[in-house]
């Protein structure tokens, strides 16, 4: 039987760190499940693993698409699907490691997605009220229609509102009945990692100030500077929707990096929403304690077996 580790939990919780080690350890590769990484040149704000980390080990699924390119959770699926069996198939073990939780439970689930082409008319008529700042009138229609599927979807998250509302709409019933499972082609092993709330943002604050100084404005300002403008889905996430209210002359850099912690913590309460600690099928880790030796054992045994 094919077997697939997944590292899960929060933003800034050290998944990636520990699945460079458990790739090392167990001749594994890794493939990205965070949302944001799939977009070229869009590094630092989305802490996107290093050149030197990805040289070390294999990633997949990073820097997929341009910036202003649609990328559905169907796309993202069929790659994943394609990229794993490649992995086991070499013999070496595929490490899943993000924090999206509709990636992540897409492909632990084995969602079917429901088939529905997209209506770039309505599409564009909902991003059209988005610029004129109704963002949160879409997602309190996407609450009234589907409360199930708003409660799973981050409310920033515009691009995902957006395609639950037009599924939703052409579908003609809600866009969580329409997301049936069927067992995926291997047996998982979910590691989660947490922390006490103080910690995480402590850890989501030093992570936010290094991103500043390694040169997240420059960053927001090349991609602003190729063309990229902040109504698009990818521009108007945590990080380069903040810088770019500084950059319009909005709010101070100061007031643009205390909005993107808030708006991170605000992230985290989001994610425990996707990754539960009740949820039994997790082994939840504290990072503050000494739990790597733990890991290794565990993933060991689930290799080997």
């Amino acid at each position: 039987m094919n077997r697939l580790v997944a590292i899960v939990g929060p933003t800034a919780i050290g998944k990636s760190r520990l699945a460079l080690r458990l790739a090392q350890d167990f001749n594994g590769e890794i493939v990205n499940a965070d949302s944001r990484q799939v977009y070229r040149r869009m590094d630092i704000g989305t802490a996107k693993p290093s050149q030197s980390e990805q040289t070390l080990i294999s990633h997949h699924l990073l820097d997929v698409v341009n910036p202003d390119e649609n990328y559905s959770l169907a796309q993202y699926q069929g790659l994943a699907y394609r990229v794993i069996n490649d992995i086991q198939q070499r013999g070496k073990l595929a490490l899943l490691v993000g924090g999206s939780g509709l990636y992540v439970w897409a492909m632990l689930e084995g969602w079917v997605i429901p088939p529905v082409a997209p209506d770039s008319e309505f599409r564009n008529s909902l991003l059209a009220r988005v610029t004129l700042g109704e963002a949160g009138s879409l997602y309190q229609e996407l609450a009234q229609i589907d409360p199930i599927a708003a409660q799973r979807i981050d409310p920033r998250n515009v691009r995902r509102v957006i395609r639950a509302l037009e599924v939703s709409r052409r579908a003609d019933i809600p866009f969580s009945e329409l997301q049936r499972k069927k067992s995926p082609p291997f047996s998982s092993l979910i590691i989660g990692l947490t922390a006490e709330r103080t910690e995480l943002y402590r850890r989501i604050d030093v992570r936010i100030d290094r991103m500043v100084g390694f040169g997240l404005v420059d960053e927001v300002k090349k991609l602003v500077n190729m063309g990229y403008g902040f109504s698009l889905p990818s521009m108007s996430s945590i990080g380069y929707k903040q810088v770019g209210q500084y950059l319009m002359g909005e709010i101070t850099l100061e007031a643009a990096v205390e909005q993107i912690k808030f708006d991170s913590h605000r992230l985290v309460r989001h994610q425990y929403n996707w990754f539960r600690l009740s949820d039994k099928r997790i082994r939840w880790f504290d990072v503050q304690e000494e739990i790597e030796s733990e890991i290794r054992e565990l993933v060991a045994r689930f290799a080997n077996k």
